[in-house]
């Protein structure tokens, strides 16, 4: 058994829609498969992944450092004690092989995204869904396939205005989602309070708003907004500083008393340890944004969880930044509180397999092979085109 190749391609994702701190004309991600030897009925199995929105492709990243250490490794190195699968865990040390610590910049995307297609390929010679691969091997024993998510967008958009908005997030409501979420902080406060509450007068009993900065603020503008919203029944105020300020994420902490989120731009165990150290985040009221695409992958994501363990932290607080069926997976598996969703930016990367529906709030999985992406036929459609 032996990985034969690892296919890279950078593919577009542009739109014309902005955040407080950046536009998405250019934006582009990293497709990834990695093809095995291995052949079940009839076919090579390859496993299949791509990093999150926001970061760009990786491709030279992949192809000139991650790859070929893959590649040029003994293959039995790189499987399971059995001989039978491949050992994501010894792929993941082989891709780190020669890299100092720390200084995570945008490796962690290029392996993040190898480390997806990874599992895929795993789960699949398993002959199981991930989630419940992921299940039996380090959670209950049993997945739920039953998951929260909620809807992202809210951006702002050229002559987009209040009506714009108010019927973009009627149009999530009516698929089915209970949480809805917009950017906040690329307008002055007042024009961002005005654009909450034309959301908010259209909910309904059960129904929320989260909001999203983006990293833009500095601790007075990020303490300013969070008086302002404090008047709001959020589900939460996310990001409003630079990921790493650490110091700013807990004063603000101490002025502002709602539901927080973070945690999209921390790309390591040892960043999301110092947010829970030193960052004022409350274990019982706060959300944790992690995504594995951009943070070295499920391999570097179990220690995450291992960590917020430690330290007293349920899995239930984790809400992943991504909006993919790799996330998605993981909340089905390991006990997530939910997973972030897209329900109409960044096709065909983002949603769920074809005939899954949003109910209440939750997504229910299917029991495809893998991760599922070949149950969405506009995404499996490029994946099959890049393998072949």
């Amino acid at each position: 058994m032996k990985i034969a190749d690892i296919i890279e391609s950078t593919r577009p994702i542009k739109s014309d829609i902005r955040n407080a701190y950046i536009d998405f004309s250019k934006m582009t991600l990293s497709l990834v498969a990695v093809v095995t030897d291995v052949v079940i009925d009839g076919r090579p199995v390859i496993g299949y992944g791509f990093n999150s929105n926001g970061r760009y492709g990786q491709g030279h990243l992949v192809r000139e450092r991650f790859r070929p250490r893959v590649l040029e490794a003994e293959p039995k190195s790189l499987v399971d004690d059995t001989g039978d699968n491949l050992d994501p865990h010894k792929i993941w040390k082989c891709m780190m092989s020669n890299e100092k610590p720390g200084g995570h910049g945008e490796r962690s995307v290029a392996v993040g995204t190898i480390d997806m297609a990874v599992w895929d390929a795993t789960a699949k010679i398993a002959g199981l869904p991930l989630h419940e691969m992921l299940a039996q091997r380090y959670g209950t024993g049993k997945a739920n396939p039953k998951v929260f998510v909620y809807a992202a967008g809210g951006y702002y958009h050229p002559g987009k205005g209040l009506q714009g908005l108010k019927d973009e997030m009627q149009s999530y409501l009516d698929r089915g989602y209970s949480v809805v979420k917009m950017k906040i902080g690329g307008a002055s406060i007042g024009e961002d309070q005005e654009r909450i509450e034309a959301v908010l007068k259209m909910l309904q009993p059960g129904q929320q708003l989260a909001v999203d900065a983006n990293g833009r603020f500095d601790l007075e503008t990020a303490v300013a907004y969070g008086k302002a919203l404090s008047q709001y029944p959020l589900f939460w105020y996310e990001e409003a500083g630079d990921p790493l300020d650490y110091e700013l994420q807990a004063r603000l902490g101490e002025s502002y008393q709602g539901p927080m989120a973070t945690g999209e731009n921390l790309f390591s165990m040892q960043d999301a340890r110092n947010l829970i150290r030193y960052g004022g985040m409350n274990k019982e009221r706060d959300f944790l944004q992690f995504d594995c695409a951009l943070s070295y992958g499920l391999v570097e994501y179990l220690r995450t969880l291992e960590m917020l363990k430690e330290y007293g932290w349920s899995p239930s607080r984790c809400v992943p930044h991504g909006g993919h069926q790799m996330s998605l997976a993981i909340a089905a598996g390991l006990g997530l509180g939910g997973n972030e969703s897209y329900p109409d930016l960044f096709q065909p990367y983002g949603g769920f397999p074809d005939g899954v529906k949003v109910d209440n709030g939750y997504v229910t999985l299917p029991a495809l092979p893998g991760i599922g992406f070949e149950g969405k036929a506009d995404l499996y459609a490029e994946m099959k085109a890049l393998a072949s």
